[in-house]
Order: C-alpha cells, then structure tokens, then sequence
C-alpha cells in the first residue's frame, strides 16, 4: 500500500455541509492572497509525461540526477503525517504523489495545503524522487491554487448499481474511474488510425450536410427539424451515403467521412439515437475489392491498438487474423440455425420458418417479401452466433435499394455485412449506378412505405439525376466506430463507448 491509498475514516455528514466547508476553505483560500479562479498555471510538463519519463528510475539515479518539474493535476487523496504530507495527482490516467513538508513550503502555501481537498486542483513544483516506500512523487518546493471542486467527489463510486448516474454525469466517472478514461483514450487512437489508413490510401476526407430535405442513404425514421428562414422541414441525417456518392459522380475517386447520424429509434446495448459511422465511397472497386481492403484496415488497426489481432470481447476470443470467415445469408440460416437448404428456397417455407422463430405477428410475416423473410431468419437464427469476424454476403435485392445486383443472379446484389462479437459492424456495396434501375427501386420503395414501412428509404429524385450524370463502377462501406470501440474495449453497452449518451430526463 503506498503512502496515499491509506484507509481514511471520515464522519458520515449529508453532501450540503460538505459544500458548505468547501466553500469556507475557499473563502479561506481567497484570504490567503490566491485568486479563486487563476487565468493560467505555470507547467512545463504533465503528469503522464513524468510517470512515462522517471518510472523506470531508480531511488539512486533520481537522486543523482535530481529532476525539475512543474506539473498540475487534480486532488484524488489528501494524507497527511504531522508536518509532511502526500497529494494524489491525477491527469487523464496517470497518478503521481505531490510530497510535501512544513519546513519546505512557505507559510502561506502550508495554509493553502491545509485548505485543499479530494477534487481540487492545485500546480506542483519540485524534484523527482522515490519515497521509502518507492513510490515515485515530486518533492514539492512550490504549490499554487487552481480551482476548487465545490461539489464532493463520490466516495463509493465503484460501488453504485445506478449505471445510469455514470452516464448523466460522466464527468464525475472521467475522474474518478481510469479505465473509463482508457476507454475513450482508446477511441481516439482508433478514430486517428483509421484516418491514417484512408489517408494513405489516397482517400479524401470530406464533410456532407447534418441537415438534409430528404432522409435517404439508409432505412431508418429520422429525425425532424425545421428551417425557420426557408420555412422547411429538413431531416437530421440517418447516412451520408448518397452525397458521398455524389462526389463520385463529380470525379473525387476515393472519399471518406467520419461522420455522426442520426435515427430515431430504439435504444439498447448496441443502438443509441445518435451514433458515429465511418463511410467511404472508391471509384472502379466492387465489394470483393471491399472485403480485401476491410480485412487489411482492421487487422492492421486491432494489431496498432491491441499489440495483437486477438481480443477479448464478453468472455469471447476474437482473432482478426485474415482471412475473415464467409457466408452467403442463406448459408448462414442453413449452417447455424441447423436449416436445411430446401426448407428456405421457397415464399412457402420461409413463411413457416419465420412465423416459428421470428418475432412478428403472423400477419404481419403474411405481407413481407421474400427479402424481408431471409433477413429476418438470419437475425433470428444466425447473427448472435458470429462471433469471430465473418462476412454475410448476398442479400436479397427487396432489402438493398442501393447496391447493384448480381449478374448471374439478379434476386441477390452484390453486397456484405461484417459481423463481429454478435454485432454487424460494417455494410458494403458495389453501388448501384444505373439511373432507371435505381428510380424503379426508389419507387418500390415507396409502396413499401405506403404499405406502413416507416424505413423504408424515401424517394431522392436529384440523387438519380446525379446517376445521370455517370458515376463510374464503385464501392461503398460504413463501418460503425461505437460497435468496433466496444469490441476493441471489451465494453458491454454502446452507452460505455459514447461520452454522452442520450439519457430519459429524470423527474
């Protein structure tokens, strides 16, 4: 146990007179000739910097050499021992202890040190050395006053049940639990390497409208806004895929966007109303050239993040070692819902398979087509259990208004779903890029809407005119960054991914 993680035995008081002697200290503070809210501190490096720098020291090479440094951080435990005292400094996940003693520090810093709390926010300067405990600190020869925390940190916060209170305040779970921190540090080093992947590829990073008249690129219900100057409804987009796709036709050839939409739905483990997607577009590829590239950039991202293609998600080893495993969608009804081929090759015995495993109402199975039947079996019977990373191909046309069909077979298009952990985490086509063909798909869509399908993709007349123009052979994937966070996170709930997801206000 090191000289900060001492048992501390404090008196059970209510949190409002713990406000109430904070700002008293503060009050205090002020007094002292400290401004309660300093425009600047003066540092030179950072705690993570220190630990990366000197944890390999010795007591004896820090001695010798005798480190300068002026750090800040924030107060996570408060010890004191008679005229010596040890601060806990954290910054993002790194820790290091402020030492500090009466004899070293001027008067008035020593009556600053006796008004700081756990969650304040204090400036240290000193030497490096190890205590005899050998845990690495600063010996401080200076200290300065940052900001006070007014509000007590929670002293069970491991311990809540309440889930829920860490996402509505993060911040307090930011400071207090570091394996959160590492999670969203995590998610910025595989947003960054995946833009270094597409960057290298002699992709462009392009931004596409958050505001769209027609909520197209997806099925899914949108979001309603309202333009109050042009007096129109717009949409919060569900996909950037068909301005992305536009670009194409206007000659950028390989484009790419990280980008946040938006569908208004359901919310669970794996589906928050706001969300973030990858999306790129590349003329003169079909899907096959997709896979390929698929594979490359998530075994060479797991590898950079991991130090490994293999990690573990929910109690599952996951290898993302190529080659992916493949499946047609049929193939995969057949092959882990023990289905055999004949019983899913005609309307008659996906009807029957559908109203036994699935999850509509028999009537509602009575009026889907063929397309809607094959992928709801799959989702009943295949999808939890492709758990390493596999690709779904062929899908059926009625489900895929967007992607080109298959020459020798134009019931199936040319597209792929990539599975990991249970989760689809990628969607690809070779895009559809025949004008007439897609006009009639849009308008097969219609009627499905006009039959009550709420996603089905609404009609996008100037997004055919684009295809008249010519858009060259091309692909188009979005992979989900959320879902492809938690698995590289080992994190059970898209909720532990996303820094502030959407919560029910609480009355």
């Amino acid at each position: 146990m090191s000289d900060s993680e001492q048992p501390q035995e404090q008196p059970q008081v209510s949190e409002s007179e713990l406000i109430r002697v904070r700002r008293e200290k503060l009050d205090r503070i002020r007094d002292l000739g400290y401004s309660a809210y300093p425009t600047k501190a003066n540092v030179d490096t950072t705690v993570a910097d220190v630990v990366a720098q000197f944890s390999s020291k010795s007591s004896e090479e820090l001695e010798a050499e005798k480190p300068r440094v002026a750090i800040a951080g924030r107060i996570l435990a408060v010890r004191e021992f008679g005229k010596t005292a040890f601060l806990v400094l954290s910054e993002k996940t790194a820790r290091i202890q402020a030492y500090l003693r009466k004899d070293t520090l001027s008067e008035r810093e020593w009556s600053l040190y006796k008004n700081l709390d756990a969650g304040d926010w204090v400036s240290v300067s000193g030497t490096v050395f190890r205590t005899k405990t050998n845990e690495l600190s600063v010996k401080a020869e200076q200290i300065d006053f940052l900001v006070k925390g007014i509000r007590p940190l929670p002293g069970k916060w491991h311990g809540l049940t309440d889930v829920e209170q860490r996402y509505r305040q993060r911040y307090v779970d930011l400071i207090v639990n570091d394996d959160v921190k590492q999670t969203f540090v995590t998610r910025a080093k595989i947003v960054a390497a995946i833009r270094r992947w597409f960057d290298s590829h002699g992709f462009m990073e392009v931004e596409t409208p958050m505001m769209q008249p027609i909520a197209g690129g997806a099925a899914a219900r949108p979001f309603v806004t309202h333009h109050n100057t042009l007096d129109m409804d717009l949409f919060l987009r569900i996909a950037p895929e068909l301005y992305l796709k536009r670009l194409i036709v206007g000659g950028l050839q390989r484009v790419y966007e990280i980008n946040r939409n938006f569908r208004n739905e359901g919310i669970s483990t794996q589906h928050n109303p706001e969300f973030t997607m990858l999306e790129f577009y590349q003329a003169y590829a079909d899907y096959e050239v997709l896979i390929e590239e698929t594979e490359d950039l998530l075994a060479g991202l797991v590898q950079e993040i991991r130090g490994d293609t293999n990690v573990t998600f929910r109690g599952n080893e996951i290898s993302f070692a190529r080659p992916f495993a493949r499946y047609s969608m049929k193939d995969a009804i057949s092959h882990f819902g023990k289905i055999h081929p004949s019983e899913i090759a005609t309307r008659e015995g996906l009807v029957a398979l559908m109203k036994q495993h699935g999850e509509y109402a028999p009537d509602d199975v009575d009026r889907m087509n063929e397309g809607k039947l094959v992928a709801g079996l799959f989702e009943a019977l295949a999808e939890k259990q492709l758990i390493q990373p596999t690709f779904i191909t062929d899908f059926p046309t009625e489900i895929s208004p967007l992607s080109k069909q298959r020459p020798d077979d134009p019931n199936y298009v040319e597209r792929f779903e990539l599975y990991v952990g249970g989760m689809e985490i990628a969607n690809a086509f070779s895009e559809l890029n025949d004008s007439d063909e897609q006009a009639r798909r849009f308008a097969q869509q219609l009627a499905e809407r006009e039959r009550g399908d709420e996603e089905a993709h609404q009609a996008d007349d100037d997004y055919v005119r684009a295809l008249e123009y010519g858009m060259p052979p091309t692909g188009g994937e979005g992979i989900g960054i959320d879902r492809l966070t938690m698995i590289l996170t080992d994190s059970a709930s898209i909720r532990d991914v996303i820094l502030f997801p959407l919560m029910r206000p609480r009355v």
